[in-house]
């Protein structure tokens, strides 16, 4: 049987994935899986520019809102939950768009890749790197996973403290380390025919358009948003409330900085979340880049994807 055909959209924050894939979508005359892991949550809907019903224009999205920020949603539960829907759009014909910008997401998603959640677990060894995070700080704890597996903490943020937690806690229980554990996985043959895009933009024109979008968001409500998650009981522990965007506002709200601080640090730090995210698409040899600089209008640019595609045998 022919495998099921994945097409990924992927590139940078703010470089214009939402806008181009929804044109792509219609084109294909498919859907979207969305591939953010923070719109995954209900109510964050602002910092995690969601698409918006306008923008969608009619073309269905999934993996968006199918978790409170209050739970503890992982790497295997996306897979667990978006491997059936491109199963269900395979069969009813239609290639599975998966868009967005979290990189470990979309590798696990369509490579196939068994990631360390699944592996051996040490409760007492968790529980004690959380008291040592709360009590040193989250950067202390991150360079603990520097020294003992520094690919990992290469590839992981420091705010991401879950994350820099179980590949300690994978590395304590089994021995070996997560990036070698997940390196070995990768040579799995994936169950899926994909093709994966990569858009780009020229760095100061991609770094101007991440500012704007930081002050639409500040325009739009941003501030309101995570007070009311704050207000509705969303502790400022949880995965989602380390979020680019809410953790900074949080602090201002907590005022230990100004709300202008926390903008000019959201801005600061959305550009290098960018950077690092470039850095992890570039490792994909078989990527295909297209740079939307290079595109007077994005339907130029989804016209370019539709010809790679054709090109790939995926139309």
């Amino acid at each position: 049987m022919n495998k099921p055909k994945v097409i990924l959209i992927a590139g940078p924050t703010g470089v214009g994935k939402t806008a181009a894939s929804v044109i792509l979508a219609q084109k294909l005359n498919t859907e979207i899986i969305s591939c953010d892991s923070m719109q995954i949550y209900k109510g964050m809907d602002i910092g995690t520019a969601k698409v918006t019903p306008r923008e969608a224009q009619g073309v269905a999205h999934h993996m968006i809102d199918v978790a409170s920020p209050e739970d503890n949603f992982s790497v295997c539960d996306y897979v667990s939950m978006a491997a059936p829907i491109i199963e269900r759009m395979a069969f009813r014909g239609k290639p599975a768009l998966i868009v967005g910008g979290t990189g470990l997401y979309a590798d696990s998603l369509i490579k196939g890749i068994k990631f360390s959640e699944q592996a051996p677990a040490d409760e007492e060894y968790r529980k004690h790197m959380e008291c040592i995070a709360r009590e040193k700080g989250v950067q202390y704890v991150h360079d603990m996973l520097k020294e003992a597996d520094p690919d990992s903490a290469q590839s992981i943020h420091p705010n991401n403290i879950k994350r820099v937690i179980r590949a300690l806690e994978y590395y304590h229980a089994s021995g070996e380390r997560i990036s070698e554990h997940n390196k070995r996985t990768q040579n799995e043959q994936s169950p899926y025919d994909s093709v994966r895009i990569y858009f780009t933009r020229e760095r100061k024109n991609l770094y101007e358009r991440i500012d704007r979008r930081v002050d639409i968001m500040i325009s739009e409500g941003l501030e309101a948003e995570v007070r009311a998650l704050l207000q509705g009981g969303i502790s400022r522990d949880t995965t989602a409330m380390q979020a680019l965007g809410y953790k900074e506002i949080a602090d201002a709200l907590e005022g230990s900085i100004t709300m202008d601080e926390a903008v000019e640090l959201i801005k600061r730090d959305s550009r290098r979340y960018a950077k690092r995210q470039l850095t992890w698409f570039k490792r994909d040899s078989e990527g295909i880049w297209v740079n939307l600089d290079e595109f007077d209008t994005l339907e130029a640019a989804a016209d370019r994807c539709m010809e790679i595609l054709a090109e790939r045998s995926m139309l």
